[in-house]
């Protein structure tokens, strides 16, 4: 079962990523990314896991979400690693980790340095190359906080609102548009670590508070500032270079 990285405080909003083992492509087929998503659903309706956004590319997932401290983010991800693994791995009779052993999550700090998150993941699969819109792309939270389904919804738009600081939800959608477009216009599709590594981003002031709620161990960890966003690094853990897809660039 997967495990999050060891810095851990409750009620925060988490950018969550998760590998696939050796950085196989297992999720290249478009049936086992609905499949992860049909899951993610499960975990909402099982847990209330309170789903912002998400990307399933062909070898990792980005999931935000907004913790109630009540374990349901262990839980969920248990729910949605396993099932998928069990499900590819009979399949295709096939044994051995379908994932890396431990996730990894990033509090990020709401407001503006939510927004950023948030059009990051939105912008994966652009900066992989597959695709020109983010609409484009089969398994996202883009399309389902523009076009809310009518059935197994998975984001949570009144939880998206609050922590984004809107009443209205024709306005958030108007909002998230522009925020994506700008990106594009900018061509802002480089690959930015600190929201895939760091354990902690936002103000000095947010990332001092959870450094210090972490005991002792990590009081003495040092703050970056990467393009006026201050983050604390998780420790270093090497990994080979890969994409989202084969023949790809990386857009983790």
């Amino acid at each position: 079962m997967p495990r999050a990285n060891r810095h851990y405080s409750p009620g925060h909003v988490w950018h969550i990523t998760h590998r696939c083992h050796d950085q196989q492509f297992l999720l290249e087929s478009k049936h086992y990314r609905r499949l992860w998503e049909r899951w993610l659903y499960e975990a909402r309706r099982r847990y209330g896991l309170r789903v912002l956004n998400y990307v399933v590319t062909s070898n990792h997932v980005h999931l935000l979400v907004l913790d109630r401290g009540e374990g349901e983010i262990q839980r969920s991800l248990q729910l949605v690693a396993g099932c998928t693994a069990r499900n590819f791995n009979g399949r295709h009779r096939r044994r051995g980790a379908f994932w890396e052993g431990r996730y990894h999550a990033t509090a990020v700090e709401t407001g503006d340095h939510l927004r950023h998150c948030l059009v990051y993941i939105d912008l994966n699969m652009v900066r992989a190359g597959q695709v020109l819109h983010p609409r484009e792309w089969d398994a996202c939270g883009y399309k389902e906080i523009q076009s809310p389904r009518n059935r197994y919804r998975i984001i949570n738009t009144a939880a998206l609102m609050n922590v984004l600081g809107f009443t209205d939800l024709g306005e958030l959608r108007r909002a998230h548009r522009q925020w994506v477009q700008d990106a594009l216009d900018r061509n802002d599709l480089r690959r930015n670590p600190i929201w895939t590594e760091g354990l902690a981003v936002g103000s000095r002031e947010f990332v001092e508070q959870f450094r210090d709620a972490q005991g002792p161990l990590a009081r003495n960890r040092p703050i970056e500032t990467v393009g006026g966003i201050c983050q604390l690094r998780d420790e270093p853990v090497i990994y080979q270079p890969y994409s989202a897809f084969k023949s790809d660039r990386s857009s983790r």
